[in-house]
């Protein structure tokens, strides 16, 4: 979860948003972009694809090993 953490913060940052601008922007709480920021570990992947999207990122499925 601190990949896609730090990803978002990243990116609100280039973009110059406040967490706030964020939420408004993307259609989803402001407690929730908090929420993901700060690493919460239970999130509504529904919702963390729709906050993404305004970036043009979406979640995908990868192995954990190197190897499939």
């Amino acid at each position: 979860m601190y990949n896609l953490s730090a990803t978002v913060k990243m990116l609100r940052k280039q973009y110059k948003l406040t967490q706030e601008d964020l939420s408004l922007k993307s259609g989803v709480g402001l407690r929730f972009v908090r929420d993901l920021e700060q690493g919460k570990e239970t999130l509504r992947l529904d919702k963390v694809n729709q906050l993404l999207d305004f970036f043009n990122y979406e979640m995908v499925a990868s192995s954990k090993n190197d190897n499939p």
